[in-house]
C-alpha cells in the first residue's frame, strides 16, 4: 500500500537525486555511511489534541455564550463539551495545530528519541565499523538530529554534528533545505575523509536515498521509502 505523507514531498525529486548524489560522492572516500531520513513529525502528541480541544471548544463556547446566552456559566460548560469532540478531531486531521501547544522541551525530548529509535530501525549500528551517521529531519517540530555510531564518536564529537544539525535547520528556516542539506554532509565528509578514509574492503553498506516515514512513497528513481518493518 502506497501512502503520501508531507515526509515524501519535502524534498522535490530532483532534490532527492541531488542529495544522494552528494552522499555517494561523500562515501566514495570514506568508510563512512550516511542516511538521510525525513519523517513528519517525531510523536502523535495526543496530549496536545486534548489541550486544543479544550482551548478551541471552550473559546468557540466563551464566544457563543457571550453573544446569545448572556455569558451564561450554564450555557458555557455544554457548549464547550459539545465542541470539543469537533475540536479535536480538527487537531488530530491536521497535526500542524499541535505545534502551538507544544513546548519546547516536549519538542526535543520527542526527536530525540525518535531520532534514535529511527538510528536503530535502519540499521545504521549494523555497519561493520560502526561508522554510520544519520541526518534526521523532523517537520512538525522543525528540528534535525545528526547522530553517528560508536566508531565515529572517537574522532567527531556530538557538539560537532550539532553544528551540522543546526546548519541544516537554518536553511529549512530560510528556503534551502536541499541545499543547507547537502552542504552539511559535504563538511561532515570532510572530517571523515580525514579520520575515516575508504579502505580497499569498504562496500556500501547503507541505502544512499532520503528515506521517509511513516508509510512507504515514491522517490527518485524509481526506489522506496519504506516503513521500518
Amino acid at each position: 500500500m502506497v501512502y503520501h505523507t508531507k515526509a515524501d514531498s519535502f524534498f522535490t525529486e530532483e532534490e532527492k537525486e541531488r542529495i544522494k548524489i552528494t552522499t555517494i560522492g561523500i562515501e566514495a572516500r570514506t568508510i563512512g555511511e550516511i542516511v538521510t531520513v525525513v519523517i513528519d513529525q517525531s510523536s502523535e502528541y495526543k496530549e496536545t489534541e486534548v489541550i486544543g480541544g479544550v482551548f478551541i471548544g471552550s473559546l468557540v463556547s466563551l464566544v457563543i455564550t457571550t453573544l446569545f446566552f448572556h455569558g451564561s456559566v450554564w450555557a458555557f460548560i455544554p457548549i464547550a463539551f459539545i465542541l470539543f469532540f469537533p475540536a479535536l478531531l480538527l487537531f488530530q486531521k491536521v497535526p500542524t495545530l499541535k505545534a502551538v501547544f507544544i513546548g519546547k522541551r516536549r519538542r526535543e525530548k520527542a526527536v530525540k528519541e525518535r531520532a534514535l529509535r529511527t538510528f536503530y530501525e535502519r540499521g545504521l549500528y549494523k555497519t561493520k565499523k560502526h561508522t554510520g551517521i544519520l541526518f534526521f529531519l523532523s517537520l512538525l517540530e522543525r528540528k534535525v538530529w545528526v547522530l553517528a555510531d560508536k566508531g565515529i564518536h572517537g574522532k567527531i564529537q556530538q557538539q560537532t554534528l550539532n553544528k551540522f544539525a543546526r546548519m541544516v535547520s537554518m536553511g529549512i528556516q530560510e528556503g534551502h533545505a536541499s541545499a543547507s542539506l547537502c552542504d552539511a554532509i559535504t563538511a561532515v565528509g570532510e572530517l571523515l575523509w580525514e579520520y575515516y578514509p575508504i579502505t580497499d574492503a569498504d562496500a556500501d553498506e547503507l541505502s544512499n536515498v532520503v528515506m521517509c516515514e511513516p508509510g512507504e512513497t515514491s522517490t527518485a528513481n524509481g526506489e522506496t521509502c519504506k516503513q521500518p518493518d
